[in-house]
């Protein structure tokens, strides 16, 4: 996608992705710079925090589009995080709140700014990206093998 600052890497999954770090991962590893996630279900505490880990990980912008209050099982609260952790402040970085949208549970159109230019500086001067990941160490994440407790009778192919 092209904009004002260039081309943009946009990746998309579903909410069900979500429950899985390596989906965001192998969409960072792609190049996105901001992922899209429609959504359908609570976005409560615990969904949020997990938006805002896989932010964080792969240093990406991720906005959440939820259906609103009302639906089966879902309360809105769509959010975008810009996957900026740190900020510099007086020579030093200082945590900040990625979190910079969160709409209520009503349906609507909410709009929130993601600065591409300072999000792509970041990027360049962090850790979280690809730069200093050991692939050849994570041999477990690509195993097949199915431990107890982890063993249910209605897995997924």
């Amino acid at each position: 996608m092209s904009s004002k600052v260039g081309k943009v890497k946009i990746g998309c999954m579903i909410c069900y992705n979500r429950e899985f770090p390596e989906s965001d991962r192998i969409l960072m590893l792609q190049g996105a710079e901001i992922i899209l996630v429609p959504n359908a279900c609570p976005m409560e505490i615990n969904r949020l925090s997990q938006f805002r880990a896989r932010a964080y990980e792969n240093m990406c912008a991720i906005a959440t589009a939820n259906y609103a209050g009302g639906n089966l099982d879902c309360n809105g609260h769509s959010t975008i995080f810009d996957g900026i952790a740190y900020a510099e402040e007086s020579d030093k970085a200082v945590s900040r709140d990625m979190k910079i949208l969160e709409a209520n549970s009503k349906e609507g159109i909410f709009i929130g700014e993601i600065d591409l230019d300072r999000l792509r500086d970041y990027r360049e001067s962090e850790v979280q990206g690809n730069a200093y990941r050991r692939p050849e160490k994570y041999g477990l994440l690509v195993s097949n093998e199915i431990h107890p407790p982890f063993i249910r009778s209605d897995r997924r192919p």
